[in-house]
C-alpha cells in the first residue's frame, strides 16, 4: 500500500512535577526541604530517512504520544526525563499545521426512530468511542493549502522538533530562603506541545514525466532506468509515483518520476488530480510525453496544450520550468503526420521523437537529459 498523505495527533511528553519534601533521618528531625524537580517530558521528533518511501507506517497508527517525565523525589532526586519519540518520514515530506477531524457520533433520538425499522440494535457499538474518528478522515484531512506549513523536509539525515516536551517543575527545595526556611510550595510540570499534523510527501526526481494516461510514460520510465513500473494496455495503469534512476557515462546519474496520469481538470482535483500534482511540483525539468500515434483518438498538440494549462492552473510557477516534447510510439505509420503538426505548433520548443517499445531515439533522448540535468556525460 502506497500513502502519501495523512492526518496525525502528535502529542509531547508533560513534564512531571516537583516534590515537597522535607529530610528526615536519624539524629536530623527537622532537616530543610529537600524535594527534587519533575523530569522533563519526552520530544516528538521527525527524522527524514531515505530508506523510507512512503508515509504508510502513519496509516496504522495516527495518534504519538511521547513519554511524560517522572515527579521529583525526596533528596533532591530530579525525576527522570522521558524518552523522546523519533518518527521517520521519506524525504520531500511537507508538513502542515491542521485541525481536528470530526469525531463519529450516534445517530440522535429522531434518527434512531427513523431507522428502528432497517436497523438491528444489536449491531450497534456499544463500546462507542465519541474521540473515535473515521479512517477517511486521517487520509483526506483539511486542505493542506489552508494550513501553515510548519516544515518541508528534504535532505536525509534532516531532523525537525515537532512537539517539544513539556517543562518539569520545581521542587520546595528550590524556594528556601533566609526567611522562608521550610517552604512546601512546589510547582507542577507544563504540558507538552500537541495537535493535528497533515503530512505530504512530495517525490523528490530531478525530472517528472507528464503526460496523460496511456501515453507511455510507464514504459518510458523502464527503458531509460533500473525501474520496473507497471505497464498494461489500459489508462491509469500507474496509480502510485514510481521513481526511477538513468545512469549516464562517467558514473553521472539524474532521477526520473513517472507520476499518475493527468487529466483534463486535475487542477480541481479531478481524476488523481492533486496526487499527480503533488509530486510534480518537486521535479525541476518536465518530459511532456504524448502519444504521436493518436492509439486512443488523442490529439498531441491538443494534448500538450491543456497539461501546460493544467500545469499553470495549479501553480503557475510550474510553467517557468525547462520543458521539452517527447513524441512518443513513433514506431506506428500515423505518428508521421501528427508529429508534423506538433512541430508546426510548437515552431521554438524542442521534440525528441522515440519509440520506448522499441528503443527508437532513446540514445538522443537520454543524451538530452544528462545536458538538462546539468550532468555532463564522461
Amino acid at each position: 500500500m502506497f500513502v502519501d498523505h495523512i492526518r496525525i495527533f502528535a502529542k509531547a511528553g508533560d513534564g512531571g512535577n516537583g516534590c515537597s519534601s522535607f529530610r528526615r533521618e536519624k539524629f536530623v528531625p527537622k532537616g530543610g526541604p529537600d524535594g527534587g524537580d519533575g523530569g522533563a517530558g519526552g520530544d516528538i521528533v521527525l527524522v527524514v530517512d531515505p530508506h523510507t518511501d512512503n508515509l504508510r507506517s502513519f496509516f496504522y497508527q495516527h495518534q504519538y504520544h511521547a513519554e511524560k517525565g517522572a515527579a521529583g523525589m525526596g533528596q533532591k532526586k530530579t525525576g527522570r526525563s522521558g524518552n523522546h519519540l523519533v518518527l521517520k518520514v521519506p524525504p520531500g515530506t511537507v508538513i502542515y499545521r491542521t485541525e481536528a477531524p470530526e469525531p463519529k457520533r450516534k445517530p440522535s433520538a429522531e434518527e434512531d426512530e427513523f431507522f428502528e425499522d432497517e436497523v438491528d440494535e444489536a449491531s450497534l457499538d456499544a463500546d462507542f468511542d465519541p474521540g473515535e474518528v473515521d479512517e477517511e478522515d486521517i487520509l483526506d484531512g483539511n486542505d493542506p493549502a489552508a494550513g501553515e506549513v510548519v516544515a518541508d523536509l528534504t535532505t536525509p539525515g534532516q531532523r525537525f522538533l515537532l512537539c517539544r516536551g513539556g517543562v518539569g517543575g520545581k521542587g520546595n527545595w528550590r524556594f528556601r530562603t533566609d526567611t522562608n526556611q521550610s517552604p512546601i510550595e512546589f510547582t507542577e510540570g507544563t504540558k507538552g506541545d500537541e495537535g493535528w499534523y497533515y503530512l505530504e510527501l512530495r517525490r523528490i526526481a530531478d525530472i517528472g514525466l507528464v503526460g496523460f494516461p496511456n501515453a507511455g510514460k510507464s514504459t518510458l520510465l523502464g527503458a531509460l532506468s533500473n525501474a520496473s513500473p507497471k505497464v498494461a494496455s489500459y489508462p491509469f495503469t500507474t496509480l502510485t509515483p514510481m521513481v526511477g534512476v538513468v545512469e549516464f557515462s562517467g558514473f553521472m546519474r539524474t532521477t526520473v518520476a513517472d507520476i499518475p496520469g493527468l487529466i483534463e481538470g486535475a487542477h480541481r482535483n479531478i481524476g488523481l488530480g492533486h496526487d499527480f500534482l503533488r509530486h510534480i511540483s518537486r521535479c525541476s525539468i518536465f518530459l511532456f510525453v504524448v502519444d504521436t500515434a493518436g492509439v486512443d483518438n488523442r490529439d498531441p498538440v491538443s494534448d500538450i496544450q491543456i497539461l501546460r494549462q493544467e500545469l499553470k492552473l495549479y501553480d503557475e510557477r510550474l510553467t517557468e520550468r525547462p520543458w521539452l516534447i517527447v513524441a512518443n510510439k513513433m514506431d506506428l505509420p500515423e505518428s508521421a503526420e501528427k508529429l508534423e503538426a506538433l512541430q508546426t505548433r510548437f515552431p521554438k520548443q524542442e521534440i525528441i521523437p522515440i519509440s520506448a517499445d522499441t528503443g527508437l531515439g532513446l540514445d538522443v533522448l537520454k543524451k538530452r537529459l544528462c545536458e538538462l540535468s546539468g550532468k555532463k556525460p564522461g
